[in-house]
């Protein structure tokens, strides 16, 4: 329907604050919830004073949110209720950005969701999200009714970490946890930038939690010249060390390609064979770790690992190992170490994984 003026105000039915009466006074300002209200004319109104309904245009007139009546009240008039009509004429519907943010004030319940987006039969409920031009949006959308979907995601407390992805506890609750890497979880990551004597992880972070460990350490260089790279494993996070049994094998390559072997005990687990590791510029040593089932008290905790390092001893020379060890008793494990015998850590990558088995 057109119109020529003012388009009516469809109906918002308000009921306005109590009035007090003032003698030998006509009018009076119209609030609800203590705003002026203008109501669409004298006509959508609804007026009782002193228990009678009062007849708009001659009983009472509004202009703007003033109501006048057709006489002075005096002490002991009562204005019972002012009820404010939409127009009740029409059901209407709202122009384009007139619901305000008042208007949508959406409260969930036990029982009810705040806020449902529903589907029309054949599309899926779909919630966009604009930008600040209404240009571009992105949409969120329910799976289809085919899948017999009904579930509740909780979001977390925070916003966790840098690189973190959502997961869930299989009830729907998320939280924010370091992205995986198929069976193997990233459990802590140590970037050494200056001189520290050792690399450990204890047992905060050798539990039970997993099945299997790995450590990968990358381009790790050491202060001191011709020296040795160990492995040591604790069973009481680290207060005493366990004994080892293990052996390595692999090639030096100097120009001869010699082939190297060793074995060993003690309770130092060399990762590398019986040359020495340099320390000079660009000479450092890479390779990786796996413990397995260190929680086990039932059979000596075995150890697999290899290893690429830089000799020193001649121009270029290189190295490669195949590692094999296992602890000399059934103490569980609860601690590693990594440390030059000679030497601190002057820098290099360290990053723990954890596996468990499902």
């Amino acid at each position: 329907m057109s119109y020529i003026g003012k388009t009516p105000t469809v109906g918002n039915f308000q009921v306005c604050d109590a009035i007090s009466t003032v003698n030998g006074q006509a009018s009076y300002t119209m609030q609800v919830d203590s705003v002026n209200v203008v109501p669409e004319s004298a006509n959508h109104m609804l007026v009782s004073l002193n228990g009678i309904l009062q007849k708009a245009g001659s009983s009472f007139t509004v202009s703007s949110s003033v109501i006048t009546f057709a006489s002075n009240l005096v002490t002991g008039d009562v204005i019972d209720f002012i009820q404010i009509l939409g127009n009740v004429l029409d059901l209407g519907v709202p122009s384009d950005a007139t619901v305000t943010n008042a208007k949508t004030n959406f409260v969930s319940t036990s029982s009810a969701s705040g806020l449902q987006i529903k589907g029309d039969g054949t599309t899926d409920g779909t919630l966009q999200l604009n930008c600040s031009q209404n240009s571009h949006g992105i949409k969120l959308k329910s799976p289809p009714h085919s899948a017999s979907a009904s579930y509740t995601l909780t979001f977390p407390n925070n916003d966790g970490d840098a690189n973190q992805v959502l997961t869930t506890d299989g009830s729907g609750v998320l939280s924010f946890a370091d992205a995986g890497g198929g069976e193997w979880t990233k459990i802590l990551h140590t970037t050494i930038s200056s001189s520290t004597s050792l690399v450990a992880f204890n047992s905060t972070y050798i539990t039970s939690t997993y099945q299997d460990y790995k450590v990968v350490y990358s381009n790790v260089h050491c202060a001191t010249d011709q020296t040795h790279w160990n492995l040591y494993a604790s069973a009481d996070n680290g207060s005493n060390f366990l004994g080892w049994d293990y052996a390595n094998n692999g090639v030096k390559d100097d120009g001869n390609h010699t082939v190297r072997f060793s074995n060993d005990g003690g309770v130092n687990f060399r990762l590398h064979q019986s040359e020495n590791i340099g320390n000079a510029t660009g000479e450092s040593i890479s390779g990786f770790i796996e413990m397995f089932d260190p929680s086990a008290t039932d059979t000596r905790t075995h150890f697999l690992g290899k290893s690429a390092y830089n000799l020193g001893d001649s121009a270029n020379a290189h190295a490669s190992a195949s590692l094999g060890g296992a602890t000399q008793s059934t103490s569980a494990v609860n601690y590693i170490k990594f440390q030059f015998t000679t030497g601190n850590i002057e820098s290099g990558e360290f990053t723990l994984y954890g596996r468990k088995i499902t």
